[in-house]
């Protein structure tokens, strides 16, 4: 004990140099946790002070991490100053940074995933499908879908027959034994008193379909219209206009009065149809109404009331249930869609298979290979050859061979070609295209040009909808639906322009190739009338979105302000500290703690008032010892956030007293509101650009990241702060690096 406490006094600011041994440091501040007789966390530090770091490098990784984020010592236990802080982490970075290569373990065969699939069938043959329809969603590991994608299931497997068998006819416009149908159900909560975007000015509600017709014909467009629970058309009360469009041009109208007498309300909508010729080929179809001017009873309601929508209360005016698509009738052929034409590129069909085989497999064909499906195509023609290289191994999986001979760890460079894979797969969730396979092919890929053009595309916008949504937990917005009594105006517009605000936001970044920090300082945002109106900004008017430079006065702009984010992280009924401060250490600050042990107790809202301010509430569970660990580094992040209700609006108000917004983060340091925990956050930019930097490699690489990344990671975040932490220098890094270039052998 003598010897410790002349230790913390040496150790004091003024007397720690830099020739100090940093092991000094670890032994006054850590060991009362992480010795011999504690081993708190399963980590003992004691025992690995008389080795060198490189005896434990993973340990030493996690426990920088700590020490980065200022999580450890805990709050309120004597800690280093920063500068002490710093020279132990940058003593322990010195040598772990200098440890040979190691790319890490990735999956020599992985499976296209369900997303990866459908861009794959889009950039092949010119289609766009449904594949939800058609094949099971992926489960997540590690925040995104595309790491758990290694087993093919025999049932599976007859899922992926069928898609190629239908894709397969859908390209080609084979004729099929009766006209295909297809039925597009309208979200239930989807408001349609007002335009709905892309759609002509002039209109309401309705739907924008996005449909291939694979043969030229007349199809027939059938409506339905909403109904209450008495099974009585809603909102009936008039005559109204729908109107069927397709690529934004009128083809037909259909004149809806009110039925004569209830009985009539049942059969009402049979026949609500109409017939009209669609040339082969994907088109948008446009069903909608002719915009009224607005009854009375319109203005004395509050605007975007979701609770119209049910039945608690009529509908003002009528509204679309689904839309179905059946034909063709009189077909009359295939005629020359973008399909037909990347499929029969030549004159020559043999030619054709082989270009069709060399872009869906990703890799030069074998004389061989091409024989084998021109036998499949001489005996079933091109639908069934077609079939067949979609069902191939060589399409559904990603394989990465390793060299023969190489012992068991050893690490190896990767194939131009795998490469090329991984680039376009990385950044477009994609197969490559013609110019990246040109290159690999001849070995001369260069991996960071590469990259920034396949940025420069707009197929990178897949990083917005695959990487950001899972990042993100955008996906989530589907499934939530906030209590409709104590949020009425939630509904399905707000949860679509919530998720389109962050999208923007993000993609801006990728485009504009900003630094990734204003995701989080953003003085802007992007809105349309509905979400404008949700966040109390005045004079934003229609359903088009456009970016808004935001006041000081308006707490709008950045990630942690966005609806999106602040709904995902709430209950239907209220707010969540603990979910949003794990959120927030789980995906900016990149130290999540450990799940809960199995029996520890949920907050129990029977002994706890409802009426109490959330932070009085969630006291009362931190009084279990086993709790408090935990939530005493959460719950303080989320109260920084108590501004945003449960649907992200602000108030300044809870339960009838001001809302207490008085937050820290793991230093212990307090601030006041999402601005002081914006502020907190990038005093220390690395650990948010660290974090996002291991979500990009994470979903680069399809597999975890783990301690023996951390080098490759700190090397990358160094490089982007040269350059001012742009969107492209974190993806040129990641590119560059061992872990996305080599492999280590199984």
């Amino acid at each position: 004990m003598i010897v410790r406490c002349l230790l913390v006094f040496l150790l004091l600011p003024g007397f720690v140099t830099a020739q100090d041994d940093w092991k000094q440091a670890i032994s006054t501040y850590c060991l009362d946790c992480h010795d011999s007789d504690s081993e708190k966390g399963d980590i003992n530090l004691e025992v690995l002070l008389d080795h060198e770091i490189t005896f434990a490098p993973d340990i030493w990784e996690k426990t920088i991490r700590q020490l980065e984020a200022r999580q450890m010592p805990p709050v309120g236990i004597h800690r280093p100053d920063d500068d002490l802080y710093d020279l132990i982490i940058s003593s322990l970075v010195a040598t772990l940074d200098l440890q040979s290569v190691n790319p890490g373990k990735t999956a020599t065969i992985r499976r296209l995933n369900r997303t990866e699939y459908q861009n794959a069938i889009r950039d092949l043959l010119g289609l766009e499908v449904d594949v939800s329809s058609l094949l099971p969603p992926d489960e997540s590991s590690h925040g995104f879908d595309n790491v758990t994608v290694g087993n093919l299931s025999p049932a599976l497997l007859d899922r992926y027959l069928s898609a190629a068998q239908k894709i397969s006819r859908s390209a080609l416009g084979t004729l099929l034994s009766g006209p295909d149908s297809r039925t597009i159900r309208i979200p239930p909560d989807l408001t349609q008193e007002d335009h709905v975007e892309g759609l002509p000015p002039g209109t309401r509600g309705g739907a924008l379909v996005r449909h291939h017709f694979p043969r030229s014909g007349t199809y027939e467009i059938r409506v339905r219209l909403t109904r209450d629970r008495n099974e009585m058309i809603e909102g009936l009360r008039g005559r109204h206009q729908l109107e069927f469009l397709l690529n934004d041009q009128h083809k037909s109208s259909l004149q809806i009065a009110p039925p004569n007498n209830k009985r009539d309300h049942t059969n009402f909508d049979q026949n609500l149809a109409d017939r009209f010729y669609v040339p082969a080929g994907t088109h948008q179809l446009g069903v909608t109404f002719v915009a009224q001017p607005s009854p009375v009873q319109e203005t004395l309601r509050q605007p975007y009331q979701a609770r119209f929508n049910y039945h608690r209360h009529p509908r003002l005016n009528p509204a679309i249930y689904q839309i179905s698509i059946t034909g063709p009738f009189d077909d009359e052929g295939t005629g020359n869609t973008h399909s037909r034409q990347r499929i029969f590129q030549t004159d020559n069909n043999r030619a054709n298979l082989e270009k069709l085989m060399r872009q869906a497999w990703r890799r030069p064909v074998s004389e061989k290979e091409v024989n084998r499906i021109a036998e499949v195509f001489g005996e079933g023609g091109m639908e069934m050859a077609l079939s067949a290289i979609l069902v191939s191994r060589n399409f559904l999986f990603r394989i990465e061979k390793q060299p023969e001979g190489l012992a068991p760890g050893t690490p190896y460079d990767l194939s131009d070609l795998e490469i090329a894979s991984r680039l376009s797969f990385f950044l477009w969730s994609s197969l490559p295209d013609s110019d990246l396979l040109e290159k690999a092919e001849q070995e001369t890929l260069d991996p960071e040009k590469e990259a920034l053009r396949l940025l420069a595309d707009n197929r990178s916008s897949s990083l917005v909808e695959n990487f950001a949504n899972q990042w993100l937990y955008l996906r989530n917005l589907d499934s939530i639906t906030p209590d409709g009594r104590l949020f009425p105006d939630f509904d399905h517009n707000l949860r679509k322009a919530f998720k389109r605000e962050t999208e923007l936001l993000f993609e801006s970044v990728i485009r504009e190739d900003r630094s990734v920090l204003e995701l989080l300082s953003a003085k802007e945002t992007f809105l349309n009338q509905r979400l404008a109106s949700h966040y109390g900004i005045p004079h934003i008017y229609g359903s088009l979105f456009r970016r808004v430079k935001l006041p000081e006065s308006i707490p709008r702009g950045g990630l942690l302000r966005h609806g999106s984010i602040l709904t995902v992280t709430s209950y239907a009924t209220r707010t969540s500290p603990v979910i949003r401060g794990n959120w927030i250490l789980e995906n900016f600050l990149g130290t999540p703690p450990p799940p809960p042990p199995p029996d520890i107790p949920s907050l129990d809202e029977a002994r706890v008032s409802e009426s109490l301010p959330i932070r009085e509430r969630l006291a009362e569970h931190r009084k279990n010892t086993a709790c408090a660990s935990c939530h005493n580094v959460m719950d303080p992040i989320g109260f920084a956030l108590e501004n945003f209700d449960a649907t992200g609006r602000w108030r300044s108000m809870e339960n009838g007293v001001p809302v207490d917004n008085l937050g820290s983060l793991p230093d212990g340091k307090q601030f006041h509101g999402v601005d002081g925990l914006e502020k907190s956050i990038l005093e220390h930019p690395d650990l948010f650009v660290r974090t996002l930097t291991e979500k990009l490699m994470t979903f680069a690489l399809g597999r975890g990241m783990e301690p023996s990344d951390a080098p490759a990671i700190r090397k990358i975040v160094r490089k982007a702060k040269q350059d001012d932490y742009k969107f492209s220098s974190i993806v040129t890094g990641i590119v560059t690096g061992a872990p996305f270039t080599m492999r280590v052998s199984q």
